[in-house]
């Protein structure tokens, strides 16, 4: 089993790289060779399985020879954040939207279409949403970051319907915790909170704490990825999911840090809200997804499991396939 990570130096990439080099398998088979593609892949595990591949994805000719022994599983995470790529369109267009399509073009393979599970988005949606919503939520992005994402879906759905690609995409809420550093994210406050409050700093919330969101931890998100890599061509005849999510708002993850780290830690937290953040972020209702349920996608659970998840994650337990252990246990993360 050869498998892809582009943005695997990324947040949830380093969790999903540690993630699988820890299980060992996929889809029934041994992991021989992960490749990893980033700008920058310095950091990463010490593993005899990786394959460094430092680069660009807007860069063809990289990609070919990284594809060029031939792949069996691609997650592809890779992207400009919405609020970078609306600042520098080119730079989103080129990365969000062209790469993307190229990566797709690249895996077209009849005789033996490999599986691409697509690191989609909740922007998808827009602003302005319906006070309840569910799987089958009209499409009306505000963002050219998430106008691209819809773009690259619908060419992940072509391609699977011709045969060639075998597509999955995931479309992510916030994802939870991310370290406090400039990111070009415009729901980086999400962490930013949780880190702050865990680590007893001052910080100056953008929403209000009435304002909802849709949470999901890094560790939750992974499980999700490699579920939808893991979904039989029977469940996979849909091609895009909306994950499950916890629909929160920020004083209900307050009062949660409060009960894990002392309520004196309120005092830390101010807020100066932005209106236009709070529309994008901080109004988001109640989402159903029970198909993605049905299928075996999953949220957290609750608020304080989110909290742990995303603050104090537990390693990656491995699991061996049968015949296996001997071979997974000198590698294991």
């Amino acid at each position: 089993m050869r498998l892809l990570i582009t943005g695997a130096n990324g947040f949830v990439g380093r969790e999903l790289l540690r993630c699988l080099l820890s299980r060992g398998s996929l889809r029934g088979q041994v992991i021989r060779s992960l490749l990893v593609l980033d700008t920058e892949v310095q950091g990463l595990p010490d593993d005899p399985r990786l394959r460094r591949h430092t680069g660009s994805v807007t860069d063809a000719a990289l990609m070919r020879r990284v594809l060029a022994d031939g792949i069996d599983v691609v997650f592809h995470l890779v992207s400009i954040p919405g609020g970078a790529a609306e600042h520098d369109y080119e730079a989103g267009y080129q990365v969000n939207l062209l790469a993307s399509l190229e990566l797709l073009d690249q895996l077209r393979n009849k005789a033996r279409p490999p599986v691409l599970v697509y690191a989609s988005s909740v922007a998808v949606y827009g602003a302005d949403l319906p006070a309840r919503m569910n799987e089958q939520a009209a499409l009306r992005p505000q963002l050219s970051y998430g106008t691209h994402k819809a773009m690259v879906e619908q060419a992940l759905i072509d391609l699977a319907r011709r045969g060639e690609v075998d597509g999955r995409a995931v479309r992510l809420p916030g994802i939870v915790a991310r370290p406090r550093e400039p990111n070009g994210l415009r729901s980086a406050f999400m962490s930013d909170l949780l880190r702050a409050f865990a680590e007893g700093v001052d910080y100056c919330c953008p929403v209000s704490p009435e304002a909802t969101a849709w949470w999901m931890s890094a560790r939750c998100c992974v499980n999700n990825l490699i579920h939808a890599a893991e979904l039989q061509s029977h469940a996979a005849q849909q091609r895009v999911w909306q994950l499950p999510v916890l629909q929160l708002s920020i004083a209900q993850v307050i009062d949660a840090l409060a009960a894990a780290y002392g309520e004196q830690r309120r005092s830390l937290i101010n807020f100066a809200p932005d209106a236009d953040l709070q529309a994008l972020f901080g109004r988001l209702p109640p989402l159903k997804t029970p198909q993605a349920r049905a299928a075996g996608f999953s949220h957290d659970g609750n608020v304080a499991a989110l909290l742990r998840n995303a603050l104090n994650p537990a390693p990656y337990r491995h699991l061996p396939l049968p015949g296996e252990t001997s071979h997974v246990t000198a590698h294991r993360a």
